[in-house]
């Protein structure tokens, strides 16, 4: 998929250690940020979930919803 270049304004803290953890795994910053985007929007688990399964489009994001849903803490509304 193409990358599109994009500004975006982060807390000093959140950006300092995005930039730890890309110099520790050998990686660039922007791969850490996408990442951890893709994984708190569900995207790689929906993505797993097409890749083993026959289920359609509407089922396999039902599960990748449920999936989220699963990760978020306890009593968070959304």
């Amino acid at each position: 998929m193409p990358k599109r270049k994009t500004t975006v304004y982060l807390d000093e803290d959140v950006l300092r250690a995005a930039r730890v953890l890309a110099s520790r795994t050998g990686k660039r910053d922007s791969e850490v940020v996408e990442e951890a985007l893709r994984a708190h929007l569900g995207l790689d688990a929906l993505r797993a979930i097409w890749e083993r399964s026959e289920l359609g489009e509407d089922e396999a994001l039902a599960l990748a919803y449920e999936a989220i849903r699963e990760t978020r803490p306890a009593g968070r509304a959304r």
